[in-house]
């Protein structure tokens, strides 16, 4: 099971440095079925930084999560799995609120 931990943070690691670099727009659901018009007014760059951030915090989430196996204990598990759920909260406030992507 620590393998699978494992390949879940390297995932979240390999998105991480593929959106901090401003690119996998393609990857942000919602916005990849924007029509042209409608990206235009985004800005791409800083929302795929963003994501970019996100990724990064989630590969730290299951970092905590992939302790409970190493201890053979619950709480990491449950520790890392509201730090998963506060940071998806956060990230959907964040980006939905106050036009901090729109150009």
């Amino acid at each position: 099971m620590l393998i699978v931990h494992l390949v879940i943070i390297i995932i979240f690691i390999l998105l991480g440095l593929f959106f901090i670099r401003g690119k996998g727009s393609f990857l942000i659901s919602g916005y990849n079925t924007y029509s042209q018009a409608e990206k235009d007014r985004y800005n791409e760059r800083a929302l795929c930084r963003f994501m970019g951030k996100v990724m990064f915090a989630y590969a730290g989430c299951f970092a905590v999560v992939a302790t409970s196996e190493l201890f053979s204990s619950l709480i990491p598990l449950w520790v890392g799995l509201g730090l998963f759920f506060a940071v998806t909260a956060f990230t959907l406030i964040y980006a939905n609120t106050g036009n901090r992507f729109k150009k």
